[in-house]
């Protein structure tokens, strides 16, 4: 239930970007609810200068402003675990803004607790996903908050109104926001995703000479391939050709590899789980490298078994992070299994990049269940092929009862 006006609240955290929509909310805050508002800035690799938010705030009146750099608890705490997961949602999305929005409700909650604020705000819209992430999130880690979202309450229901109650109020509106913006974006150090205006009528192309800001497109990556080896331990990725890196550098690493060989471009049509379909274009370039280096040493390390029974819970864990429920009991019941799993995935992986493409060219594990003596197409004295007969009968045998005729 959203908060009365004013009166009821005395304090409220903003998640705070400093662009437009944001700058917007932080004045309708003051000035509907007749409260304190306190700003928060998470820095979680978008690549804006995350000062500039705080001269907005000042600017506005803010007298506590958070700028806080979480990008090696990003890539350390969210990325990380979820990539043990191998988790695509819907086959094809690698969740880039689903997975961020956990840390910083996480945050927004913790401030809101160190500086006795009774409510929290956000400025995702009542079309969208984030809504719901950033929410479940509050709800999860403090679930007597209060929660506002201007967008469900105010009358400022299209660009033009947004723009001129921002020249109302001398609001700063960036001149790429004046009249239609060809797309929005969302940035983090994982992906950059595009969506809107342009986008709106997914039979249209793309023109990622417009689109694209974190990668080349791969028809215009290098006709030379990059060879790149990634080394994993218990899981997780610790050094790129031989260089150990801390998380968010070692993903930093991978976005300039990948971006300068065209990888990690995706034009999809998604189901958001407020009901409706969504087109969008997502840059993932060290994500998408990622993922496939990590099935490479998990090819080598992890048992049969264990690899499909992993492989099962996959869709629904990517389900989980996408609906935004990262703190739900059921999400961490199988991030356990998934990390018992990957406490094995200790290897080194060859890749090769070229115009949009991974190709793995070789993996090698002191974990490895790969024996060549076993698997050998010569001679050998390990595997007597004559066993295969019984077994085939074995499995068979329900299949020819099924078959046998009745009567």
């Amino acid at each position: 239930m959203a908060p009365s006006k004013k009166g009821d609240i005395k304090k409220v955290v903003l998640a705070y970007s400093g662009g437009l929509d944001t700058s917007v909310i932080l004045k309708w805050l003051q000035d509907t609810y007749d409260c304190e508002v306190v700003t928060f800035t998470a820095d979680i690799g978008q690549g804006d200068e995350v000062e500039d938010a705080r001269k907005k705030a000042e600017a506005a009146g803010v007298k506590q402003i958070f700028i806080e750099d979480l990008q090696d608890d990003f890539v350390r705490n969210y990325v990380f675990p979820m990539f043990r997961a191998n988790a695509l949602y819907e086959g094809t999305y690698l969740l880039g803004t689903s997975i961020a929005r956990p840390l910083i409700a996480k945050r927004q909650i913790e401030i809101a607790a160190e500086v006795g604020a009774d409510a929290v705000a956000h400025g995702a819209t009542g079309k969208g996903n984030d809504q719901v992430r950033f929410e479940l999130g509050y709800y999860a880690l403090n679930p007597d908050i209060k929660v506002i979202a201007p967008w469900r309450e105010w009358d400022l229901d299209s660009r033009t109104k947004l723009i001129d109650y921002a020249e109302k109020h001398q609001i700063s509106v960036p001149k790429d926001k004046r009249g239609e913006a060809p797309f929005s974006q969302d940035a983090n150090l994982l992906h950059i995703s595009s969506e809107g205006k342009i986008l709106e009528d997914p039979w249209v192309e793309p023109d990622y000479s417009h689109i694209l800001t974190r990668m080349v497109s791969p028809f215009d990556a290098p006709d030379k391939a990059t060879e790149v080896t990634i080394d994993f331990k218990a899981g997780d990725p610790i050094a790129i050709d031989g260089n150990a890196l801390d998380p968010a550098p070692l993903l930093a690493r991978l976005n300039e590899l990948g971006g300068a060989n065209g990888i990690g471009c995706i034009d999809i049509v998604e189901n958001r789980f407020v009901g409706m379909k969504s087109r969008g274009v997502y840059e993932t370039p060290g994500g998408t490298i990622l993922f496939a280096a990590r099935r490479a040493a998990e090819s080598l390390t992890l048992d049969r078994g264990a690899m499909h029974a992993k492989d099962a819970l996959m869709p629904g864990y990517a389900e989980m992070v996408y609906n935004g429920f990262w703190f739900a009991p059921e999400r961490e019941m199988m991030q356990a299994a998934i990390d018992k799993a990957s406490e094995r995935v200790t290897a080194t992986v060859r890749l090769k990049l070229y115009k949009g493409n991974v190709m793995v060219t070789g993996r090698k594990s002191p974990n490895s269940l790969y024996d060549e003596d076993v698997v050998t197409f010569e001679e050998d004295s390990v595997y007597d092929q004559r066993d295969a007969e019984g077994f085939i009968k074995l499995n068979a045998l329900r299949l020819r009862l099924a078959g046998k005729p009745k009567g």
